[in-house]
């Protein structure tokens, strides 16, 4: 595992532990000498993640629309910053470039990244590990809804285990690291569950 894509928010949040776990997974990246892919721009939890990872040595690549460019968010001292004409186009490189997907707490662009990247696994698109690191509880109401879906019979339980879950960036990595993607027949698994019809 050579890259990792971290999907955050463009706010600070409200609670210091936001920023605080922003530099505790850029330094376990750093110690793992894993670079970073994230959505290139110089505020907030993004920013910060970056940052951290520059000033102490690490590879940083940005990749970010045109629109936000103008902007003038992006960051300035990365590794490799690219930029792509669309929001589509921007998480497809994302994707290209990384080995593995975390999100820390964000907002609905953070949700939407993750969530996709873990539907794309779903559907064996890919294979690679999708997590959440969850900071103050951030994510616990999501993780509940995500249960709920499976005793609702619109997720199944296997693929539910794909989204890795940890409060401590190093043991989420270790997650990471023996992560293997299931072998899932998602058509067989929907036909099984028509019989309410």
């Amino acid at each position: 595992m050579k890259t990792i894509c971290v999907f955050c928010g463009s706010s600070i949040g409200a609670r210091p532990e936001y920023l605080k776990a922003a530099n505790a997974l850029g330094m376990s990246l750093l110690n793992r000498n894993i670079r970073l892919v994230y959505g290139g721009s110089c505020i907030g939890i993004m920013g910060q993640i970056a940052s951290t990872m520059l000033e102490n040595g690490g590879q940083v690549i940005g990749v970010i629309p045109r629109e936000l460019v103008k902007s003038k968010i992006a960051h300035k001292n990365l590794t490799k910053l690219h930029i792509t004409e669309t929001m589509h186009e921007r998480k497809a490189i994302m994707s290209e470039l990384s080995d593995g997907f975390i999100a820390l707490p964000g907002g609905l662009g953070t949700l939407e990244e993750i969530l996709e990247m873990l539907t794309w696994a779903q559907l064996g698109i890919h294979g690679k590990p999708c997590g959440l690191l969850n900071v103050a509880d951030y994510f616990d109401g999501l993780l509940i809804f995500l249960d709920h879906a499976v005793k609702e019979h619109f997720i199944e339980s296997v693929n539910r285990s794909m989204l890795l879950v940890d409060k401590d960036p190093d043991s989420l990595l270790s997650k990471f690291m023996s992560y293997k993607a299931p072998q899932v027949d998602m058509v067989k698994w929907a036909l099984e569950h028509q019989s309410i019809i």
